[in-house]
């Protein structure tokens, strides 16, 4: 395999023309010199100034090492510490280079050259402009007196390294990137073991990009799906990698709608307004520095919204009644049960800002979606009690299954998601005997559950439910009736791991009168009516 190698004329390491340059350690030179590193071809780049250093370089290179062939390129640049024009020069010349990775091995030399062209050249390495390894030389540990007596730099060859930015077999760092990777997608889930891989994908993601960007971020999802604990976890994590500074705003902007919002949001002076006898800051003005968390942020009005927009783009915006400009900088998350796009079309949400929240968008599941996760859920919830009333309570082991059989069956509909978790298990822990939570707690628990949950959608949830298998004009063309049973069907097939369960949940009063039930067949010809399939609700 050919062995390429790729560096700089360095105007002072490798500076020499008189005989006593052989006992000066010239790194261009001496990496040709070492006997586990042959090199076969050395493309070797200079500045207009250095073409003459450039080709005493290759007449001593031919010298120790005859079968290395060296190329003089040259760069043009003026100024060898301008990064732009260092960078655009090596940019053209990597552009220009043709590189057979099947038959050749790439070395990248980044010991001479100014700290500018080093950086370049490891830039163009590392995106793979430049296909190839790191090569570092280093001096000789010996020194030998000059004339005068004065240490020179080291005599001989010294030795080189070879780095390889696939940081992947680096084994420790890897490692330790996996740690703190797992460590802070743990962190966001609150320390919970969950097992739904989706949701775990979704974390990951989301973990990423807290980390790494700045920008915007919009929680989606139902309601008590987690989003106001997400978006805390999110700030605390950016706060302890000391990522942010300031406080954490969190607000529910459905209540701060009317006259009072646009005060409440942005500040107002003292007698913008009646009633107005003090200044307030604002909520954005609170946030600076810090976080700004507006759950249900379609419940805006649009005046609020055209404010909220300005103040994202430009960090400035004018609070009521004043005259100058206030500033603040904030990280922004924002949450929603809405269908954004839907509302911008119905002209209740503004598109400029959608198109502004909408750079990282992520949709947290419903807990009816991550079946596999309520067990782990339970027992945090378990922990978390036992934490804030200082009393341990554990629930046996034929409670535990009768109440995850239950919470994992499309009886369960979890309308409340997360929150409905929550206080059953409060209900159940505050309400055992012993702090033991035994089955005929987790039986009236169930019970109650069920006299809790609205057995009918209402308008929005079919609206929701719809919308997730047909176009606005589709639901338009079917019939109020129709579409109140087809969104009850929709949700329990998406609930369910196969048509007959699905079949099963939807007709198990009326299958009871049939010898030969067959509830697949019921089930598939009802979504035929709407040509629609099990498998595309999946």
């Amino acid at each position: 395999m050919e062995q390429v190698v790729i560096g700089i004329v360095g105007s002072r390491l490798d500076s020499g023309t008189h005989s006593s340059r052989w006992h000066e350690w010239r790194p261009t030179v001496a990496i040709c010199q070492q006997e586990d590193l042959l090199i076969d071809r050395f493309e070797l780049l200079y500045l207009p100034d250095d073409r003459a250093l450039g080709e005493q370089l290759r007449n001593d290179i031919g010298q120790v090492s005859p079968e290395t062939k060296v190329h003089l390129r040259s760069l043009q640049v003026d100024n060898p510490w301008d990064f732009e024009s260092v960078y655009d020069a090596l940019f053209d010349f990597a552009s220009g280079q043709t590189f057979d990775l099947d038959r050749q091995k790439v070395l990248i030399h980044i010991t001479t050259g100014t700290h500018v062209q080093q950086i370049c050249l490891f830039l163009l390495c590392e995106s793979r402009h430049l296909p190839g390894q790191l090569l570092q030389a280093s001096p000789p540990t010996r020194t030998a007196k000059g004339p005068s007596g004065t240490p020179r730099r080291g005599v001989g060859e010294g030795s080189f390294s070879l780095i390889d930015l696939d940081l992947s077999k680096y084994d420790r760092i890897a490692a330790r990137f996996e740690r703190e990777h797992s460590s802070g997608s743990d962190f966001l889930k609150s320390g919970i073991a969950t097992r739904s891989p989706s949701y775990n994908r979704l974390i990951d993601r989301i973990e990423r990009v807290a980390i790494h960007s700045s920008a915007p971020v919009l929680l989606t999802g139902p309601t008590g799906a987690g989003k106001t604990r997400l978006a805390r976890r999110i700030y605390e994590l950016k706060k302890h990698r000391g990522q942010i500074a300031g406080r954490l705003v969190d607000v529910n902007c459905a209540t701060i709608r009317g006259d009072g919002a646009m005060s409440t949001l942005f500040g107002h002076t003292k007698g913008a307004f009646t009633g107005a006898t003090h200044p307030r800051a604002g909520l954005l003005k609170e946030a600076d520095g810090g976080m700004l968390f507006l759950d249900e942020i379609g419940e805006l009005g649009r005046d609020e919204q055209a404010m909220l927009l300005r103040a994202i783009e430009e960090q400035r915006y004018l609070p009521v009644g004043a005259d100058q400009e206030t500033a603040s900088r904030f990280l922004l998350i924002a949450g929603t049960n809405r269908d954004l796009h839907r509302e911008v079309e119905a002209g209740r949400f503004r598109e400029d800002l959608l198109a502004r929240i909408n750079l990282w968008t992520f949709e947290l599941p419903s807990l009816a979606e991550r079946p596999e996760d309520i067990e782990p859920n339970l027992d945090y919830e378990l922990e978390r009690f036992s934490l804030v009333d200082s009393c341990k309570v554990t629930i046996g082991k034929e409670a535990r299954e009768a109440f995850l059989k239950f919470a994992r069956s499309a009886e369960a509909l979890w309308q409340g998601n997360f929150r409905d978790l929550t206080a059953a298990v409060t209900r159940m822990a505050t309400l055992s005997a012993g702090g033991r939570i035994t089955k005929s707690d987790v039986d009236e628990e169930i019970e109650r559950l069920k006299k809790g949950w609205r057995p009918v959608a209402d308008a929005r949830d079919i609206q929701g439910a719809l919308s997730q298998v047909f176009s606005q004009e589709q639901i338009e063309a079917i019939d109020r009736f129709d579409a109140v049973q087809l969104a009850e069907v929709i949700k329990v097939c998406r609930s369910s791991k196969t048509l007959s369960d699905a079949g099963r949940t939807l007709f198990a009063i009326s299958r009871q009168q049939k010898k030969q039930p067959n509830d697949a067949d019921r089930l598939r010809k009802f979504l035929a009516r709407f040509k629609i399939t099990f498998e595309e609700l999946g």
